[in-house]
């Protein structure tokens, strides 16, 4: 885990396309104070992050975001608001590369739509 403890994995399975995830975010931690303080909010690149992470751990290889074709923020994520955030992401391997269409969401909210490609490493 690049930034330790950000986010706990509560609970992860499978799909026939890929996971579902679900993660605790920890509001306190340190990263939540210089963005922004007074006013969390989860920065995109944790979140690229997050899916990268929970990706490698279903592929079991070690990944490198290669190409980001398609990112978008829909909704803020606050952690003392929306602290468990649900992540549905697609996984297709092939020719050292794993393709990764990515919806993460709270409660009925979609906070961020991705589509990328992940070079093994």
């Amino acid at each position: 885990m690049l930034i330790e403890g950000l986010y706990k994995i509560i609970a992860i399975e499978k799909t026939e396309k890929g996971i579902m995830a679900k993660v605790h975010l920890d509001k306190n931690h340190d990263i939540f104070k210089g963005h922004f303080p007074g006013n969390p909010v989860m920065p995109g690149v944790c979140m690229i992050q997050i899916i990268k992470e929970l990706t490698e751990k279903t592929v079991e290889k070690e990944l490198f975001l290669a190409v980001s074709s398609n990112i978008k923020f829909m909704a803020i994520i606050n952690p003392e608001k929306n602290s468990e955030l649900q992540l549905a992401i697609d996984i297709t391997e092939e020719n050292g590369e794993v393709k990764v269409k990515n919806t993460t969401s709270f409660e009925d909210t979609i906070a961020l739509k991705l589509s990328a490609t992940f070079k093994i490493i």
